[in-house]
């Protein structure tokens, strides 16, 4: 390897370095800057003006890049060279810095986009215009983080004067409880204060309960009510009546049932006696029973 490294160089005899024209590189007028294929991906969807064929955004091509002498605010425009995947027809593109974007320049037409109105304003204003909407962006954005900054503060101040008023309450009922715990006098005085506020708030309430039912109590009986209440009543009355009497032979449990008494165990059954009509009264006559001499019982000779 040591060989190939070359560290002397053989100048001829006759070698003149005055006759050498060399010019720096940056003098050179080397035409258009064609630097080698790069790879990239369609940056828009468009439509070949040859064949008709469907380009859409994000397929990749094999395309020349060519650095143009045209100039936006010292920024280069740059030209992409593409070929049609259906006719492999030769289409251009460039650059556009001044909206951000690319513009078909030709070979094919660049397909309508919903975002992209040619009539909006933002596509059609000059820079002038440009400039002022964007420092009025830039002012807008600045107040809405202004506004939100105060809106914070706010916030945190609310909330601490609700810690200080929760802190302070705490602090009360602390010094309240160590006051009754101490029997202070003041103290008591206090408790026995606030019970008797609580009683009185209490007893209001339960007056002002009462007057509402009363005033609903006299709502509920006036005249008109009480004289359709009896006459409801009346009606239940009367259509009570009606089944008692539409259902015969039924016993109220709460009627007397006689039973027949009971002697020695031995119910006690009386017959009944048929009733004969009584013969006209005859005198009797004496009946002798066996030769006693003995006249029948309830005779006129009993005397004798």
């Amino acid at each position: 390897m040591s060989e190939r490294k070359v560290l002397q160089k053989y100048y001829p005899p006759d070698f003149d370095p005055s006759k050498v024209a060399r010019t720096p590189k940056h003098l050179r007028n080397a035409g258009p800057k064609t630097l080698p294929v790069i790879r990239l991906m369609a940056p828009f969807s468009m439509k070949c003006t040859s064949c008709g064929e469907y380009i859409y955004k994000g397929r990749k091509f094999n395309a020349r890049k060519e650095i143009t002498e045209e100039k936006y605010l010292n920024i280069s425009i740059i030209r992409f060279y593409i070929k049609c995947t259906a006719c492999s027809s030769e289409i251009t593109f460039k650059t556009d810095p001044k909206n951000t974007d690319y513009r078909c320049e030709r070979g094919a037409k660049r397909n309508f986009e919903a975002w992209r109105d040619p009539g909006s304003l933002e596509l059609n204003e000059t820079d002038e215009q440009r400039l002022d909407r964007l420092e009025r962006e830039e002012a807008e954005a600045a107040e809405e983080e202004e506004r939100n900054a105060m809106e914070e503060l706010e916030g945190k101040m609310e909330e601490s004067k609700l810690e200080m008023a929760v802190a302070d309450a705490l602090d009360e009922i602390r010094t309240r409880n160590a006051r009754v715990e101490r029997g202070e006098k003041g103290g008591l005085e206090k408790e026995d204060a606030a019970l008797r506020k609580g009683r009185e708030d209490m007893d209001v309430m339960r007056r002002r309960e009462e007057e509402e039912l009363e005033e609903k109590a006299r709502e509920a009986f006036r005249r008109e009510n009480v004289e359709r209440v009896r006459l409801e009543e009346l009606e239940r009355i009367r259509e009570g009546e009606k089944e008692q009497e539409e259902a015969p032979g039924t016993t109220h449990s709460f009627e007397k049932v006689s039973r027949p008494r009971k002697v020695n165990s031995i119910p006690l059954v009386k017959k009944a006696v048929p009733v004969v009509a009584k013969p006209p009264e005859v005198a009797p006559t004496p009946v002798m029973l066996g030769g006693l001499g003995l006249a029948a019982y309830g005779s006129d000779d009993e005397d004798d």
